[in-house]
């Protein structure tokens, strides 16, 4: 096979293989998809004590299920973002998870938020709604970091990682 061959059939391996999607797979970890576990209600919980006192208190768990849509183990290592309720940001997060992801299969986890909320009166629509215990919209945003081992700790985001409903309720 003469030099000009070979590299014409090299190049042709190579553009065959670059647009093989399991190899680009295989070089490239995918972020983790995040969808709300429908068989498991999330919500708001206020502590009496604290909404009393002027500077309530609040728990937020939500479920959620993750997809690790990779053929490798990832851990994941950092979610840093925001906790929004009703479009109004609430909570800034830096966590560190430390979470095992199998490879190509899913996992449900509760998502806890402990955070204190300024007076209630100063919320407006999301006040009344924390104060009737009615449901309120929430959005998690922000940057997820992974360890993929070998394949190095890549960092996906920032954008919207989980979102949906919880009811509120007062502890106990």
């Amino acid at each position: 096979m003469s030099k000009t061959r070979a590299a014409r059939v090299g190049v042709a391996f190579l553009a065959a293989l670059a647009g093989c999607t399991a190899f680009q797979r295989f070089l490239a970890i995918e972020a983790p998809r995040f969808e709300v576990a429908q068989d498991r209600p999330g919500e708001l919980t206020l502590d009496p004590a604290s909404v009393l006192s002027g500077r309530p208190l609040a728990t937020f768990r939500v479920w959620a299920r993750v997809t690790n849509p990779n053929n490798v183990r990832l851990t994941l290592s950092t979610f840093r973002g925001d906790l929004l309720l009703e479009g109004r940001e609430m909570a800034e997060l830096d966590l560190p998870l430390g979470l095992p992801l199998p490879a190509a299969r899913d996992t449900v986890i509760p998502l806890d938020i402990s955070f204190g909320l300024p007076s209630l009166s100063t919320l407006g629509r999301l006040g009344e709604a924390l104060l009737t215990r009615s449901a309120v919209a929430y959005r998690l945003e922000g940057t997820l970091g992974v360890d993929a081992g070998a394949l190095g700790q890549p960092t996906f985001g920032p954008r919207t990682w989980l979102q949906g409903r919880v009811e509120v309720r007062t502890g106990h």
